[in-house]
């Protein structure tokens, strides 16, 4: 087995063996299939072939590719199955990343379901946010 596909990682196995898939598109850097766990008919996972545990370890042909497949697969269905789409990458355990192989989910959203999407922050102030975006500035 190459050192880009890892024996332990399913989505290496799905990408690696398409009859084990539900393959919707493919180019040589990525793959999108249909999510086992639906949320709603259409939810689509897309991947790097490679075996890539975190985004920050993506290259950039492979983000490139990640984001081009995205697209597409949020083109076809808002075409074909739901008029919105969330997008969800968790990177990292703690994070709810439950596949350590970098993946997007492409989730159709319909007005009426059951789909609960929750970012519970609370305001900040100026200079807390000033504070964060420097340190992020800053190599």
């Amino acid at each position: 087995m190459s050192e880009s596909v890892s024996a332990t990682c399913s989505f290496c196995e799905l990408s690696s063996h398409p009859g084990e898939a539900s393959i919707a598109a493919r180019d040589e850097l990525a793959v999108a299939f249909m999510d086992a766990y639906p949320v709603a008919p259409g939810h689509v996972l897309i991947v790097p072939r490679r075996h890539v545990p975190s985004l920050a370890d993506l290259r950039p042909d492979e983000g490139a590719a990640l984001w081009s497949m995205t697209q597409l697969m949020v083109r076809r269905v808002k075409a074909k199955h739901a008029p919105a789409v969330n997008l969800h990458l968790s990177d990292g355990a703690e994070a709810e990343q439950d596949i350590p192989h970098v993946h997007m989910h492409v989730v159709p959203r319909h007005g009426n379901d059951a789909v609960a999407v929750e970012l519970p922050g609370t305001r900040a102030t100026r200079d807390e946010l000033d504070r964060v975006a420097a340190s992020l500035a800053a190599d």
